[in-house]
């Protein structure tokens, strides 16, 4: 008899999913004093809940719930089940407690499996893809992102004398949830999710919740994944409830039968701050959506930071905050054909667009001095860091993707092996961003960056500096630069070099140019 090996998982954070129902006519008839004592210590339970100050690490969210099945959802998320069964007793000494009742609950622990990535579980293996690896770390410790609609489901995959899933071979289930996942990934940017495995915590195999701020987006995605094999002839659901988002301030006009949440500005309108999805359960990785993300690396010491924007601001150089632009910036580079790529980045960008949050997504190819080793960037740029950070998962997809700034470890080669040479930890690194050159000038810019580009690489200290081009807008220049420290970098930036191309930039670039590091 054919034993099937299962794939290997690793569990993260504990997940409840609280659901309760009110009792409206207690409510009703309760004194004031009662009201009132219930409705503080309401409020301080979840505010407290959310800023997850009974523990270490965490998520909690508030959600008024539609229809018959519950009033309330109270979701946490948890580092260790104790932190979980301590917030669920916890609500039940609270006053609020005397007017609900528990009308359903879900729990199961946030995972990755082996269908995402078997390098994750292979011994002393280290997940070479940095993408990947924050994915994997959003996957396992993720954040519940702010879009206003909720939809929960439980399912399993099916078990039945014709359709049995865990009766395939690997690379069959494998390829059935790659498929499902392209759908999930069309909307990226619109549907956002945690899935949770809950085999031997709850009476299915999966948990799944959806967010989005257009409930139909969750509808269409979920009509569409109806009709892939993955979900048509494997998965079984059990019921749906949906709900709303508000905060825990409002929890008054919740119970007073206000609409809420009643200030659009308290609840924080810019969704687009998760964007990264899996599958129906498993724990693949693949796209459904959006799974939020977190724990991104954006920058180095921001005191050091701090003291190079100043230098450069004397010098007459916008540099910013940290990331350039006043925004955050998500840089990765990719060995695939130009072209091919931005068709790619297209598709991403028009999902991207539906956030406020999101500013820019282009890809930059190397200019005509690029040496054969150059490499095209992706370049996005959200006013979130929390947007940036998930946008970076979806991006880490990209054909060909070979590192992203910031990444801890040398680029990897083209046999897809890490390089020997300096990490990047030892290095600093600065990228001059939007160089919006006067197209009467863009040959000038290019001849100085020439010149430059044979100065630089004498000077100690410096590593490599490529000028790159918007594929959208040749004007548009990109140049990446790494020195082995801070201080080499500003010791450029002190020269007269440097001095001579700020004044050469103000009579052919339209605006000053501007700065974003990364380190």
């Amino acid at each position: 008899m054919e034993r099937r090996r299962p794939p290997q998982t690793e569990e993260g954070w504990y997940v409840l999913h609280d659901f309760r129902s009110i009792d409206w006519d207690a409510w009703r008839d309760a004194p004031e004093r009662h009201r009132s004592s219930a409705l503080e210590e309401g409020v301080n339970y979840l505010s407290a809940a959310e800023d997850a100050v009974d523990a270490e690490e965490g998520e909690s969210a508030t959600f008024a719930m539609i229809g018959h099945k519950a009033d309330l959802l109270v979701l946490h998320l948890r580092p260790t089940l104790a932190d979980i069964d301590a917030l669920e007793r916890g609500f039940e000494q609270t006053a609020l407690a005397e007017y609900t009742e528990r009308a359903d609950s879900y729990l199961s622990v946030t995972e990755v499996s082996g269908y995402m990535s078997e390098e994750f579980f292979e011994d002393d293996a280290e997940v070479e893809d940095t993408g990947m690896r924050r994915y994997i770390e959003t996957r396992l410790k993720p954040t519940i992102p702010e879009a206003e609609f909720v939809s929960f489901y439980p399912m399993d995959k099916r078990r039945g004398d014709a359709d049995n899933w865990y009766d395939l071979p690997f690379d069959e289930r494998a390829d059935h949830l790659s498929s499902h996942g392209e759908i999930g990934k069309e909307y990226a940017g619109r549907v956002t999710q945690i899935i949770s495995g809950s085999i031997g915590l709850d009476d299915f195999e999966w948990g799944v919740t959806l967010f989005a701020d257009d409930p139909t987006d969750v509808k269409d995605l979920l009509y569409e994944m109806r009709f892939d094999p993955s979900t048509s002839r494997f998965a079984e659901f059990g019921r749906f409830l949906s709900g709303r988002r508000f905060p825990p301030e409002q929890l008054d006009a919740f119970l007073a039968g206000e609409p809420i949440p009643q200030d659009e500005s308290d609840h924080g309108h810019h969704h687009g701050e998760s964007t990264h999805g899996g599958h129906h359960g498993d724990s693949s990785g693949h796209h459904h959506g959006d799974s939020d993300g977190s724990d991104g690396h954006h920058g180095g010491d921001d005191g050091d930071d701090e003291s190079v924007r100043s230098e450069l601001e004397e010098m007459g150089v916008y540099a910013g905050q940290p990331h350039g632009e006043d925004v955050h910036a998500v840089v990765l580079y990719s060995a695939a054909d130009p072209g091919e790529l931005y068709e790619e980045v297209d598709g991403l960008r028009t999902n991207f667009d539906h956030y406020d949050t999101h500013v820019k997504t282009a890809v930059y190819e190397p200019s005509e001095l690029a040496d054969e080793e150059s490499e095209t960037a992706v370049v996005s740029l959200w006013e979130t860091e929390r947007a940036a950070n998930t946008a970076a998962g979806f991006l880490a997809d990209l054909p060909e993707i070979v590192r992203q700034a910031g990444d801890d470890r040398a680029p990897a080669g083209a046999d897809g092996e890490r390089g020997d040479g300096p990490a990047s930890d030892d290095s600093w690194g600065t990228m001059g961003m939007f160089y919006a050159v006067k197209p009467e000038h863009r040959e000038d810019f290019v001849d100085t960056f020439e010149d430059a580009g044979a100065l630089l690489a004498d000077m100690e200290g410096h590593r490599k500096t490529d000028l790159l081009a918007n594929l959208e807008d040749e004007n548009d220049m990109f140049i990446a630069s790494r020195w082995d420290s801070r201080e080499d970098a500003m010791q450029f930036f002190r020269s007269d070099a440097f001095a001579d191309a700020v004044e050469f930039g103000r009579d052919v670039l339209e605006k000053r140019p501007r700065h974003v590091f990364l380190a």
